[in-house]
C-alpha cells in the first residue's frame, strides 16, 4: 500500500498535464511546477513517510530516498526498492522477491510514466484549497472512485513552485504524509543507475514477471 502511495507522489512531482475542466488557480500553480520540475535534467534527495490512524495518532516514520531522470527513477525505502527503467518496473521486497511489471501497467497507479502519457487529466479532479503562508495547497481526488486512496493534498512552495509535503487519504481514513529533505535539482545521475542489475540482490532472489 504505501508503495502506491509513494508512487502516486512521485507522479505528481515528476509533470502535469492539466486541463480547463479543473480549477484554473489550480491549473496555475500545477503548470508553474510541471515547468519548473521539467527543466531539471535528474533530480535526487530524500523523503519521510510519516503514517496516522484515523485518530490523527503517528502510527509510524519511515525514511527513504529517492532518484529521477526523465521518466525513470529509483526508490529505497530501507531494504526495499523499486526501480523503474522507463520501460518495466522492478520492485524487490527488501527479502527474496523481484516483481517485474510494465511501466505502463504501474501506471494503473499513477506512475511517472502514465503522467507523461499525458492522461493526467483523466485521473484527478483538483483544486486550490489554500494559499496562507507560503505555500499554496491543491487537493486532488482521484476520478475513479476503485482507487483505495480518497484524495491526494499538495503542499507547494509559492518562491520555489515545488512540492515540499502532500497528504494521502485513505478509504479507512488513515494519512500518510510525504515530505521531501535535501532535493538536489542539479543532480548528475549516471543512466546506469536506471538499469536493472540482478547480480545486486540476493544470489536466490525470485523474478515474478
Amino acid at each position: 500500500m504505501r508503495k502506491i502511495y509513494l508512487l502516486v507522489i512521485v507522479s505528481v512531482m515528476v509533470s502535469f498535464s492539466v486541463n480547463a475542466q479543473n480549477d484554473p488557480s489550480a491549473k496555475k500553480v500545477l503548470d508553474a511546477v510541471s515547468n519548473k520540475v521539467k527543466s531539471f535534467k535528474a533530480v535526487s534527495g530524500k523523503f519521510i513517510l510519516k503514517t496516522f490512524t484515523s485518530t490523527g495518532k503517528l502510527n509510524g516514520t519511515k525514511t527513504g530516498t529517492i532518484l529521477m531522470k526523465g521518466n525513470k527513477y529509483v526508490l529505497k525505502q530501507g531494504k526495499t526498492e523499486v526501480l523503474c527503467d522507463g520501460n518495466k518496473t522492478y520492485s524487490f521486497d527488501g527479502n527474496k522477491t523481484i516483481t517485474v511489471d510494465a511501466a505502463e501497467e504501474e501506471g494503473k497507479t499513477l506512475t511517472p510514466q502514465k503522467i507523461l502519457s499525458g492522461s493526467y487529466d483523466k485521473d484527478f479532479a483538483y483544486k486550490l484549497i489554500s494559499t496562507k503562508g507560503s505555500f499554496n495547497e491543491v487537493e486532488m481526488k482521484p476520478i475513479d472512485k476503485r482507487k483505495n486512496f480518497t484524495k491526494v493534498n499538495l503542499f507547494i512552495d509559492k518562491n520555489k513552485n515545488m512540492i515540499t509535503k502532500a497528504k494521502v487519504l485513505d478509504k479507512s481514513n488513515n494519512t500518510l504524509e510525504f515530505s521531501f529533505s535535501n532535493l538536489n535539482t542539479n543532480a548528475t545521475l549516471a543512466d546506469k543507475i536506471f538499469v536493472f542489475d540482478k547480480s545486486k540482490y540476493p544470489a536466490d532472489v525470485e523474478i515474478l514477471d
